[in-house]
């Protein structure tokens, strides 16, 4: 099969090319739709999906165990990745966009791409979207889609709107639909997971199969492309994949790979799109000058029934599932690999975010960010080149769920304003009575579970934790 082809061909039987290398690093960030932190074998030994290529992302690099999305769902995470800044702070309270949303993000915002613009870069993403397009609701995709990636400084787009789930059901290039969608998709029969998908517009020529296939022939596309440019500048390539996110479609050659069903079968082949990257920078000569990050949006929407059918931890021994305030809902694998300055093998325990990005690019480029450019961001470089450095600024995060429930976690507490989920699993929220905790309280060192409420044993920390939240949020900053 072409996946495990590419695994025995990509260091044995390709003699890379050696463009000019650019001053700074060339930058790719993979990231993943709703995989678990228990879905790759590198996280979980017991995990019935096979994933060799990031697996061999952390091993030659850093492996990070306590990192967290900056909300349980995939809009805000987004939002956050890119600006530094979390989602709440903008009118997304709760909830995601949806293919017919407005642009969330502020033009005149910092973005992951107009920092690295700013030191020559070429910027491109490639994949799902899902932040919204143009200026007004709803989206008419007869006219030009802005504002939207181009408008925040990435030189191409191509991919999605939303969710691979969610109408329109079309293809965007740069500020134009590719076809519009007029035909009309019915309901999968569905209900959640397998191949689930609302009903509605589709353009004539789309198969949701042929998504992450198509996404990945582009981003291999670019990455080849920027090894013919005479100039070289650096490039950063943002990746985000519609997968292993529902409708669980793996196609033919990956059917039967894992021991997890549909839904392990579409993660192997998301891993084999990371080989395919890797394959790519290998065979145009930018292996060792480029970063690449993989992550995931949030954790899996993997529930009680799939673990009893298929044996498999998702999202690992966690609380929870994708949309929750618990560790199920946020805590998600983070792998880093830049040759030559993270060191082989190195894992990192600290408390990290993917809002942390755009301050570590900074870092990397020697940029000294604003007061208003990302304000929730930490830098994660120190740590990257020493995975037990203790300069590491972050000694905190704070959670967001689906229905806008918040956490502060900070060393080994976490305190959650509320009752329930917040999310997907019920109960969402339980009305305390009287005498009961109004939230809760885990020390996540003894109890990672989160199976004992400690609300009412430590009012000390609640007090503590509660007050910290409270500056945060009033701030409009925690960095």
């Amino acid at each position: 099969m072409l996946f495990v082809c590419i695994a025995c061909f990509v260091s044995a039987c390709n003699t890379p090319t050696t463009p000019p290398q650019p001053e700074h690093p060339n930058i790719v960030f993979i990231l993943a739709d709703d995989m678990g932190y228990g879905d790759p074998a590198v996280y979980n030994a017991d995990s019935k999906i096979p994933t060799p290529y990031m697996d061999q992302i952390a091993n030659e690099g850093i492996r990070f165990t306590d990192a967290h999305s900056p909300s349980g769902v995939c809009t805000p995470t987004r939002y956050g990745l890119l600006t530094g800044r979390y989602s709440w702070r903008t009118r997304l309270k709760k909830g995601v966009t949806r293919g017919y949303s407005a642009n969330l993000i502020d033009t005149t915002r910092t973005t992951l791409a107009t920092l690295l613009k700013k030191e020559g870069y070429h910027t491109a993403v490639i994949g799902k979207w899902h932040l919204g397009l143009g200026s007004e609701e709803p989206l008419d995709y007869s006219g030009t889609l802005s504002p939207g990636p181009r408008a925040h400084e990435f030189d191409y787009y191509f991919g999605i709107p939303a969710s691979l789930d969610m109408i329109p059901y079309v293809y965007v290039e740069n500020e134009q639909v590719v076809e519009l969608p007029t035909d009309s998709v019915g309901p999968s029969g569905y209900e959640y997971g397998g191949p689930y998908w609302r009903p509605g517009p589709i353009a004539p020529s789309f198969k949701h199969i042929d998504v992450l296939p198509d996404i990945t022939e582009k981003a291999v596309t670019y990455i080849d492309e920027r090894a013919s440019d005479a100039d070289t500048p650096p490039f950063f390539l943002y990746f985000p994949l519609p997968a292993p996110h529902t409708p669980w479609l793996p196609t033919d050659e990956f059917i039967g790979t894992s021991s997890a069903g549909e839904y392990g079968d579409f993660t192997v082949q998301v891993d084999h799109t990371v080989g395919q990257v890797l394959e790519a920078l290998e065979r145009n000569g930018f292996t060792d000058n480029t970063l690449i990050i993989v992550a995931s949006d949030n954790g899996s929407f993997w529930i009680q029934e799939d673990i009893d059918r298929y044996d498999h931890l998702s999202n690992l021994n966690l609380r929870g599932i994708k949309a929750d305030i618990h560790e199920g809902g946020h805590r998600v694998p983070l792998i880093a690999r830049w040759p030559g300055t993270i060191p082989a093998g190195s894992v990192n325990d600290d408390i990290v975010s993917l809002t942390d990005f755009l301050a570590t690019f900074a870092d990397i480029l020697d940029i000294d960010l604003a007061d208003n450019e990302g304000e929730d961001s930490y830098s994660l470089f120190p740590i990257m080149q020493d995975a037990s450095n203790s300069s590491f600024g972050r000694d905190h995060a704070i959670h967001h769920s689906s229905e806008g429930m918040f956490a502060i976690r900070k060393g080994d507490w976490k305190l959650i304003e509320g009752r329930g989920s917040g999310g997907f699993t019920a109960p969402r929220f339980i009305d305390p009575a009287p005498g009961e905790p109004a939230g809760q309280l885990y020390n996540l060192r003894a109890d990672l579970q989160e199976t004992q409420n400690l609300y009412l044993e430590n009012p000390e920390v609640v007090e503590e934790l509660t007050a910290l939240l409270n500056q945060y949020r009033d701030e409009g900053r925690s960095r």
